[in-house]
Formats: C-alpha cells, structure tokens, sequence
C-alpha cells in the first residue's frame, strides 16, 4: 500500500485534499435564550412610532419582563471578545497567518512512518531500524510540502484581500481556513489552482532532485516518494467534486455559465458525492487489480488497511460535499438578517428609575427593551433582560435600572443599515446580548437582540434554497 498522500478539506479535512477552506459565518456570540421561547418580533418603526405587533392584549403576548431569564450575559462593560482560534501546536505565522499543528497530525505521521518504512526494507534492507528515522523525515517533508500547498491558496487569498483565519495541518492533509467567499468565479478558479499548481512544481522539483543523486540510495527514494505523493496530491484534489481544489474549480465554472454560484456549489457538490462512492469502493479494488502494485503482495493486512483508508477518505469528502451545500445555502440566506426588521422597540429611561416604573412604560409603549439615558437624552447603556426577569417581581419597585444594564461600548452601537454577514461581523467583534441600534444620524432605532438574531439565523438556514 503507498503511502497515504496528504489531505484537504473544505470545513472539514481535506486529503492532502489540501484546498481553499472557506469559514461559515458563525454566529457570533453565545447561545443566549431559551429557544422554545416566542420570537419578539422586531419592527421596523423607530421608538415611538406605531405600535409592534404583539400588543399589550393581543393573544399571545407576554409583558416585558415576565419571560424565562435568557442564558447569563457578561457583566456591565465586560463583554469578552472571542478567543483567537486554536487547533493544535501554533508553529509560526507566515504571512501573518497563524499555523497550526492539530493532534491527529501525530497519528498520521505515525501511519506514514510505519507504512514508509515497511517499504524502505524491501528497497534498502541494510538500513535495519534506521528505516523508521528515515521515513519519520519522509512523513515531515511530506506535509512540509502540504504546508506549501496551503500557503498557496492563503498567499491567493490574500492577493485578493479575502481573510485567512488559519492554516491547520491535520489527518489527512491540511487546511486553510478563508474568511469570505471570493467575489467573481475568475478569483475563485484562481485561488482553487493555485494548490494542485504548487503541488506540481514541487513534484517537478523533486523529480529534478532525483536526476542528481544515485537510484537506490536513501536521498534517492526519499525524492522518488516526495514526487509522487505530490504528483497524487495534485491529482487527487484536481478531481472534480467539492470539497476538493478541482471542485471549487467547477464550481467557478458553473458560477461563469449560469451567474449563479449556488448552482456552481450544487453541481460539484453532488459531483463530490459521487467521488466518495467512487473512493469508497474504487481503492480496494485497484490495489487488489494489482494497478498500485503487485497483487500477489496484498496480504489481509493490507486488505483492512486499504479499506479503512478508503472509508476515511469517502467519509471526508462525502461530509465536505455536504458542508459546501450548507455553507452555499447559510450565505443565500444571510440578506435575510437585517438589523432594522430584527431590532426591538426600546424605551428610553433615566439610571435612577425603578424598574417596575420602567418596565410599566416599556409595555404600555409595546416596547421590548430598555436603553439608559443620560439627563441630555445620551444613551449609556442597554438593560439587560436576563437580568431583568432575574429579579423578582416584589423587588422591582426598589431596583434601579442602572444596576441592571450594561455599559454600551462602541462596538455595541450598531448602524440599523446593516444587514448579513457585516452584521454578523460587527456583532462578532463585540460579543454581548444586546446591542443598540441608532440611524445614521445618531437616533435611537432600538436594541438588537443576540437571541432575537440567532433565532432568525436558525430560521433562515431552516428554509429551503
């Protein structure tokens, strides 16, 4: 059996299937709410204006403040920005993107080193237990090599100004984690390329190495084995079905005939699909057809080896396949979050009022939220509803509602313009629960629930495409 080539992955892992990773947008704050919970709808009316559409005695409404509290939120003034995402062992930062090594890596390496070395003992037998040093190098060089591979489609990605998040060497290959989508199917051909192309000139590379030094020697096999797991690399993520290079490659195609790229998506990925049932049955069978080898050196052994790796590779692309489509699906959708059809009705309240005397205006307005407001009518701060339905109805008339609310920082102002993925990335960079929506020129619009948002995020990936 040869040696496992390298991975890639399009949100998954990639086998050597190294190719662009593109990030689905993730919402970005923790879950707060209890799902089951009726959706407060949002209105597009500003504060003030005419009344939402669960009004006080309508069926089905609930009087602000007397719901389940939402999951706890961060203190006043103390939301926590997301940790920088990890992965493994952080090996360097080329190109001022992050490099990591993920545990399975180990693993992988190991089955190279083991398998690589079974081979060097029938080429080079008087190398003894050498061998296994030897073919660790080989397994290190390899994925030096998907290293280069990824640093092909980051390097692109950049070029382009789409953002990397990360690059992660894992099982099966490596990763490179891209922030967008690419604007036009051309970018997207390009920065799919670029991987099996790098891959190429290094087999060419190799091949070059191997002109130089003596056949049979450790040098020797160690560029004759980098050629070809590069050359299988290439070939293998040429291949057109996502999550693979050549399926992003289709995908652009399509996306050029039709204009549209969610056909592009469903096209390779379906095409993905196939080439999972294709690995998952066609590799066994090659290797006993005697095409990777002589027939007769398969033992049982190699029969179960053979198998497994086969059922990892169909389960990695078949799940990639998936995940494109559902990634392809979440960015149809995401227009369909907008700040001001999902921002609440708020009251504004000065910091010494009861709570009671607040929540008493809020409903008789139809409002859901509460904002503090400094005497000359500045907001300072949002209310926080967790915090409200936590305390109790009896204390309500001796409770400020300045020791319920959260300080408002200026990530936690938003434009009620924004709308998809650049709300989601606002709302990324601040984490908190609620958040204060204001017009251009500054007037209070309401307050953006981080549940409310979630729940239509939920909502809108429910919908079929």
């Amino acid at each position: 059996m040869t040696p496992p080539p390298a991975g890639d992955d399009d949100r998954p892992a990639r086998t050597s299937l190294t190719k662009p990773h593109v990030r689905a947008p993730q919402h970005p704050y923790a879950h707060s709410g209890d799902p089951d919970r009726p959706a407060h709808e949002g209105q597009d009316a500003p504060v003030g204006g005419p009344p939402p559409a669960h009004t006080p005695g309508s069926p089905g409404h609930q009087p602000f403040g007397s719901g389940d509290a939402p999951a706890p939120a961060p203190g006043p003034g103390k939301a926590r920005r997301p940790k920088e995402p990890g992965g493994g062992i952080l090996m360097g930062r080329p190109f001022g993107v992050p490099v990591y090594v993920a545990p399975s890596w180990f693993l992988v390496a190991a089955l190279i080193t083991w398998v690589f070395g079974g081979q060097l003992d029938r080429v080079l037998p008087e190398l003894g237990g050498l061998r296994y040093l030897v073919s660790l190098f080989f397994a290190v060089a390899f994925y030096a090599s998907v290293l280069v591979h990824e640093l092909a489609h980051t390097v692109a990605a950049l070029r382009f100004k789409l953002p990397v998040r990360r690059i992660q060497l894992q099982f099966f290959g490596g990763v490179s984690e891209i922030e967008k989508e690419s604007e036009t199917p051309g970018r997207e051909f390009v920065l799919a390329f670029v991987g099996p192309l790098l891959s190429l000139v290094l087999a060419a590379l190799f091949y070059g190495g191997m002109l130089l030094v003596e056949p049979g020697t450790v040098p020797g096999v160690l560029l004759a084995g980098l050629m070809i797991s590069n050359l299988i690399v290439a070939a293998f993520n040429l291949l057109p079905g996502l999550p693979l290079d050549g399926g992003r490659m289709l995908r652009a195609v399509v996306w050029k005939i039709t204009g549209n790229p969610m056909s592009g998506t469903v096209a390779a990925a379906w095409v993905g699909r196939a080439l999972a049932v294709a690995v998952l049955i066609g590799l066994p069978l090659l290797t006993h057809s005697g095409v990777l080898g002589p027939a007769s050196e398969v033992n049982g052994m190699d029969t179960v080896t053979d198998a497994l790796l086969a059922a990892i590779l169909a389960a990695i692309i078949w799940t990639g396949a998936g995940n494109s489509l559902r990634v392809a699906r979440l960015r149809e959708h995401l227009p369909e979050l907008r700040a001001r059809t999902l921002t609440r009705r708020a009251v504004p309240v000065e910091s010494a009022t009861p709570l009671s005397e607040a929540l008493r205006r809020a409903n008789d307005a139809g409002a859901r939220a509460l904002v503090v407001v400094a005497p000359d009518g500045e907001p300072v701060a949002v209310v926080r509803e967790a915090a409200i339905v936590g305390v109790p109805e009896h204390r309500r008339p001796w409770v400020a509602v300045s020791g319920l609310a959260q300080e408002l920082t200026d990530g936690m102002r938003v434009s009620a313009e924004l709308a998809g993925e650049e709300l989601l990335d606002v709302l990324r960079a601040t984490p908190a629960t609620e958040y204060l929506v204001t017009e251009d020129s500054g007037e209070i619009y309401g307050v953006l629930s981080a549940a409310d948002v979630e729940r239509a995020f939920v909502k809108a990936m429910a919908r079929p495409s």
